[in-house]
This record gives structure tokens, sequence and C-alpha cells, in this order.
């Protein structure tokens, strides 16, 4: 196991946090929450298969640890020693939910073998349970799945069952406008849209970032959260509401292009038909899935929650016009 020392002096007081995924967009939001309270408590140990990418994290106070999600031993030898673990998986680096089951029974079994006292498996609906593969509404992908990057990761909770766990419901990522390739585009009229097939239906949304500080409230709580689910959003907004936020402020003219969730399947980017089916999902279970993600929970656990107007105020410089 290798490992990169912080720069920082950590105090051995503080409860040592492993954190899987630390250079991506959840870990890395939990990392930098947590070494931006140095009063909080918690120390951080940053997990990634390379520890050169988790320089900047090493520059402001992390311990770095090499471990492979694919390899269990290294896990456990990360893990040891840890008070608490948050634990994620990336189905969009391999598109697949069978390896994100794997790489969850690694993480739990390494996590049961050390006894950390607290985990955090950040999860998703498993939509087969409303949704069942015999039903035509939308069409079954990669064999048995509705849709493969929820469902994977909610028949991987089973796994965490024998740990003192929280499973943690996330959003869209608000962020995704900027990375993903999902803010405004340009349309053949040279006017702005932005294009969801979501019809009038409420999309709870949050900002990457409040997803680790929500985390960092929830391994504060301790053991009021233990065997919890916990659903986070910073808001719920229209997709007719997030186009007129935008327009606000982008200071441009920007509609809302609401497609059929067949459409969406069909505009043929990877991971297409899968986020045809989760956005046709959240429509058809509105009222089920706003109800799991409570705003009011979330901003317990993180009193700076964003809403969808304050992030696009804190970041329209970022969000890219196609």
């Amino acid at each position: 196991m290798k490992s990169m020392k912080s720069t920082t002096s950590t105090k051995s007081t503080k409860q040592v946090i492993a954190v899987t995924g630390a250079t991506g967009a959840q870990g890395g939001s939990l990392a930098r929450a947590i070494l931006a309270d140095p009063r909080g408590g918690f120390a951080v140990r940053a997990i990634t298969r390379k520890a050169s990418r988790a320089r900047a994290l090493a520059d402001l106070g992390a311990e770095v640890v090499e471990a492979d999600l694919d390899d269990e031993e290294s896990l456990r030898r990360a893990f040891d020693g840890a008070h608490g673990g948050f634990f994620v998986t990336n189905f969009w680096e391999h598109f697949s939910p069978e390896k994100e089951l794997a790489q969850a029974r690694n993480m739990a079994r390494a996590a049961e073998e050390v006894g950390l006292a607290h985990v955090i498996w950040s999860t998703l609906e498993d939509t087969r349970l409303r949704v069942p593969l015999s039903d035509p509404r939308m069409p079954t992908l990669q064999e048995k799945y509705k849709v493969p990057h929820f469902d994977g990761k909610g028949e991987a909770d089973a796994l965490f069952a024998r740990l003192p766990v929280t499973y943690l419901l996330t959003s869209f990522y608000w962020d995704n406008l900027i990375h993903f390739g999902m803010g405004p585009r340009k349309g053949a009229d040279g006017r702005l849209a932005f294009t969801l097939p979501m019809a009038d239906k409420k999309l709870p949304g949050i900002a990457a970032e409040d997803i680790g500080k929500c985390a960092r409230g929830i391994f504060k709580a301790g053991a009021a959260y233990v065997g919890k689910t916990l659903g986070i959003a910073g808001d719920h907004p229209t997709g007719a509401q997030m186009a007129a936020e935008l327009a606000k402020g982008l200071g441009k003219d920007v509609v809302y292009n609401a497609v059929t969730p067949a459409a969406y399947r069909g505009f043929g980017f990877p991971g297409a038909e899968d986020l045809g089916n989760m956005f046709q999902y959240k429509a058809e279970f509105e009222r089920e899935y706003c109800a799991a993600r409570d705003l009011g929970v979330s901003r317990k656990l993180n009193p700076e929650l964003q809403t969808f107007a304050q992030w696009v105020a804190a970041n329209k410089s970022r969000i890219p016009l196609g």
C-alpha cells in the first residue's frame, strides 16, 4: 500500500474517515469539506488508485493512500485504523452494474474485517422494484436492468446490512451542466435550449460540493443515522424553472425543451438510454422520488446548502453554452 503523507500534521485525537473516490465528485467533495472544517474532529484518508492524482488533497492536509476498489486486500489495508468510511462507485467509468456490485462487495467485506464504526454507502434506488423487467413502459437495458447506474447500487445495499451503515441517496448533480454536456445549447433558431425529458415534473438536484458537506454532517451526527436511509437535494425545481434560472444567471434567453424520454434515449451518446430511463423514472414517480430527498433534512445536515438559483449565480461563468 503506497501512501502520501499530508504536509499538514493531523492531531491523533481526530477520527480518520477513509474516503473512496477521493479524486471524484462525491469523495472529493467530502474530503474537501472535512479538510475545510479543522475543528470538526475528523481527518481525511483519501483513497485513490494513483496517489499523484490526489496531491492537491495532500497539500490541504489529507493522508493519501493507494488502493483499488477491485482489490479487497488493498482496501482492507487502506481502511485499517480508520473510524469511518465513505464508499462510492463510478458507473460512468465502465458502464457495468456488475462491476459496481463487485466493488461494493469488496468495500463491505474490507470494512467489516477492520471494524469500521460508521460507513456511508452512496447509493440510489433499484428502479426494478417499481418498474419490473416485464414492464414495457421503458426498455430493459443490459438484459436485466431498467436504469443500470441506479439498479446496481440499489442491489448492492444488501451487502452493507451487517455494517453500521447510513445509506445516502444522492440527486442529479447540477455540475452535470458544466462537465457532462447537459447545459443549454443553441437550437436551429439560434436560441439557447435546456433539454430534459421531465415534462412539468420536479427534478431533485444538488451541487456536488454539497454532497460532501451533507456526508460530513452525517459523520458528525455519529450513531444517530446508523441503519437509516437519507436522501439529499438542494432544490426540487422543474425543467422550466431551471431554464428560467439559467436565463437569469446567464443573462440570455433560455427556453425549456421538454423532449420525451424516448427521444432522449435516441440521442445516441454513451449512456443516453440509461439516462432516458432514469429521467422517465423520476418523472413517473415524482412524488416518491422527491419525498425521499427531503430539503429540510438536507439543510439540517448542511446549513450551507445551495438552491439551484444560488448554484447558477456562483457557477454561471463555468457553464459552457453549446
